[in-house]
């Protein structure tokens, strides 16, 4: 994929502006005038939460895709793409946005930065044990940081869900903190700060997580669709998918067949389905089986009843952890 990381172009500050408010140098090449804030975009709810975290009150930051809408389908409006050309940074996570390579060819913008969170993480193959190197050169976080133009292309198959995984999160938050200290150099001390503390909330989770599936019952579970290989790789386990990298992929009588045969072996007592796909087919095995279901959220969105709520990335994930927790001590 294609990718140019390019500095805002400096705002011309008049010299009435700079005898009044004393500006210094930094300020006056910040890319953005005094009291404004840089517009960020971010694709869905992962990156919208990452980017608000990191961005505090220095930035706005407009989400794409709507509260309840699944990522995998979703496709630009030409207001959208409008929405993105006139951003000064635009995040995504990769792959999981399947237009975003098309639409900022299409979107050009000299000032705006497109980052890609998921740079210099190694992607997994759904399904596979295989990595794939997943970067270039990066920064001190490991955040990858390239002014020109990016051969990487995405390898169909590559899993994109790496926002579930605490540690790979905290990647993707610091490749977002790069992008928005480019854009506003004025302010990267703030957005250091703010990546800093969100990223300790990060290494706490993590933490609760190795704390409470330790001494686990089973390691097995079973999903909806197979968003939690990073999770599972994390933490020892061993995701069984019922659909594959999409959640609209529908599985094969045989497919089917083998989920329920591994459910019965380990023992499985819970199904998990997810809250923006219908859960029918999580039921069936479920009923096969005599199991439960309960829901472990890929957090590709939240629904309308979620986001009133006041839920956020990590009071989902700590939801998913109780859940997962719950289950594999059955």
């Amino acid at each position: 994929m294609k990718r140019l990381y390019k500095g805002l172009a400096g705002i011309a500050i008049t010299a009435l502006l700079l005898a009044g408010c004393g500006q210094s140098n930094e300020k006056a090449d910040s890319g953005s005038e005094e009291g404004a804030k840089i517009k960020v975009v971010a694709t869905f709810y992962p990156m919208v939460e990452f980017a608000k975290q990191v961005a505090g009150s220095h930035a706005e930051v407009v989400g794409l895709i709507p509260a309840g809408a699944e990522p995998h389908d979703w496709e630009p409006s030409p207001k959208d793409i409008a929405t993105i050309q006139g951003a000064d940074v635009f995040v995504y996570n990769g792959i999981v946005e399947g237009w975003a390579e098309k639409t900022l060819e299409s979107a050009k913008s000299d000032k705006r930065i497109d980052v890609e969170a998921s740079q210099g993480i190694e992607l997994m193959d759904g399904g596979h044990d295989h990595d794939h190197e997943h970067g270039d050169e990066a920064d001190e976080h490991g955040a990858e940081v390239h002014e020109d133009e990016d051969e990487h292309e995405h390898e169909h198959g590559l899993d994109p869900h790496v926002w579930l995984n605490p540690t790979l999160a905290q990647q993707e938050v610091r490749n977002i903190e790069v992008a928005l200290a480019q854009a506003d150099p004025a302010h990267k001390n703030e957005y250091r700060a703010n990546a800093d503390a969100f990223v300790k909330k990060l290494l706490a989770l993590d933490e609760k997580f190795r704390k409470e599936l330790n001494g686990a019952k089973r390691k097995e579970f079973v999903t909806q669709h197979a968003a939690f290989g990073y999770l599972a790789k994390a933490y020892d386990l061993t995701q069984v998918p019922i659909a594959g990298l999409s959640p609209d992929q529908e599985p094969s009588p045989q497919g089917m067949a083998e989920v329920v045969a591994i459910a019965k072996e380990h023992g499985v007592k819970t199904i998990f389905f997810e809250t923006l796909v219908d859960p029918k087919v999580a039921q069936t095995i479920a009923n096969e089986i005599g199991a439960k279901t309960d829901v472990l959220n890929p957090l590709e969105g939240l629904t309308d009843e979620e986001a009133a709520s006041g839920l956020d990335y990590i009071g989902v994930m700590t939801n998913n952890l109780a859940a997962l927790a719950k289950a594999l001590k059955e």
